[in-house]
């Protein structure tokens, strides 16, 4: 069999970003365990189904998510989102995801079968209703192949396929995966002035259709530190506003985007709330955290060559810094002249000039720089494009091609006008993307 040169780039790609992406070890928080099965709803005995569960008895665990505001929303989002107005987001012990099948524009058919995976996985953990989280991910339209998945549900329990262990969370991590080229996992431990160390860890998948507005990525992050659910929640979606919020592959928004975290309050200590002293700290570690594993998205982004971070700063407000760097990071001119390696920031400033069609007031012409920064610690570390509004007609043309062969790009606007700052971060589009995504269903 001839293997196609184009087949063979992107293999190598993929082994790139695995050796780069994936660790080879990691720190779990205390009483959760995972398990992964091939269903048989993807070809070729890939894993396609993961359940995790809290085993806590000793507290009530609490739950939070962020879910896509695209207004076909799919049947495992509809879902998840009626067990959290039912509990508050207490009491929930498992989230089940599959791949494969997003489960999405399937009306009532597609909700009854959500219901039917998350009804098995609650029986399965002593029969508690709305104590079961529901994510799936793949073709958008299609139905479940509810008979493979639940067999995999009951065949998960009834075999205790669960480990703590690393190899079971990485393999839940491919699990979700579909056109991701490696599993994204990220673990850390932190501690608080009560000398107690806690952990987070945290899976994504998505590599195409994704410009989040929650809102094709799922996540999800647990912990051992005992948050309140309202807090929880607070904490989450500041974390996504800052996170998975603030990046883009393609500009597309998918049904399904889902964060979810679970606390479970393993660690014997008081219950993080908003008028804790740790409160301020505990969101700082999980923001932090939730952008190191959305920023492993967009070095998945499908096809990409560039990971790039667009750094807006001293705006007035931090929507308008937001709506700014997320204009520049959408642009398919901007996306295809760092693919190409174009000095081309006549492109920047024009994705800065509609910005919400041009309703920013951060946004004062006569005092705007835009400058590419070196990411490799070379001099000069700032290449100025723009200097208060005025194009700088002695670019470093050289230079300027040494900053856009670095794999990791940055591009900084500073509006002049205030001192809020703002983070998004996006890629490159290139030939690759068109060629996966023009067969993505064969």
């Amino acid at each position: 069999m001839r293997i196609s040169p184009a087949l063979l780039q992107r293999t190598a790609k993929m082994i790139d970003k695995y050796a780069l992406y994936v660790p080879k070890e990691g720190v779990f928080p205390k009483n959760f365990k995972v398990a992964s099965i091939a269903s048989g709803v993807k070809k070729n005995d890939a894993l396609d189904l993961g359940v995790i569960v809290n085993t806590n008895k000793s507290r009530l665990s609490s739950a939070a998510a962020v879910f896509t505001t695209n207004k076909f929303k799919a049947a495992p989002v509809l879902t998840s989102k009626q067990v959290l107005d039912a509990t508050r987001g207490k009491g929930i012990n498992a989230i089940v995801v599959n791949s494969g099948c997003a489960n999405s524009v399937t009306g009532d058919i597609g909700n009854a079968d959500a219901q039917e995976m998350v009804s098995l996985v609650n029986s399965h953990m002593g029969g508690t209703p709305n104590s079961t989280l529901v994510m799936s991910t793949g073709v958008i339209g299609q139905r479940l192949q509810l008979d493979k998945i639940t067999n995999g549900i009951n065949k998960v329990f009834n075999d205790n396929k669960f480990g703590d262990d690393f190899q079971s969370w990485l393999n839940i991590a491919k699990s979700i995966c579909t056109t991701d080229t490696f599993p994204k996992i990220v673990t850390s431990k932190f501690s608080l002035p009560d000398g107690k160390q806690y952990t987070l860890t945290g899976m994504a998948k998505g590599a195409g259709m994704i410009c989040p507005n929650m809102a094709t990525l799922l996540g999800y992050i647990v912990t051992d530190l005992p948050i309140e659910s309202k807090t929880l929640q607070k904490m989450l979606t500041y974390a996504t506003n800052r996170s998975f919020n603030c990046i883009s592959v393609d500009g597309d928004m998918s049904t399904n985007d889902t964060i979810c975290m679970i606390a479970n309050g393993a660690i014997e200590t008081e219950e993080i709330t908003e008028a804790s002293s740790a409160y301020a700290q505990v969101q700082e570690q999980v923001t932090g955290f939730a952008q190191q594993l959305a920023q492993l998205v967009v070095r998945d982004g499908e096809g990409s060559t560039k990971f790039v971070t667009v750094n807006v700063r001293n705006s007035l407000t931090f929507k308008d810094a937001k709506i700014i760097a997320e204009s520049i990071s959408n642009s398919m001119l901007v996306k295809t002249a760092l693919y190409g390696q174009d000095a081309n920031w006549g492109r920047i400033l024009c994705a800065i000039g509609y910005a919400k069609l041009g309703n920013v007031k951060s946004l004062d012409e006569t005092k705007i720089n835009v400058s590419f920064v070196a990411t490799d610690n070379s001099e000069p570390h700032e290449l100025k494009l723009v200097v208060n509004g005025v194009p700088q007609l002695d670019i470093d043309e050289a230079r300027a091609s040494e900053l856009l062969a670095l794999n990791d790009l940055e591009v900084l606007v500073d509006l002049g006008t205030g001192t809020e700052t703002a983070q998004f971060w996006t890629c490159d589009l290139t030939h690759e993307y068109v060629t996966i995504n023009g067969d993505y269903r064969s």
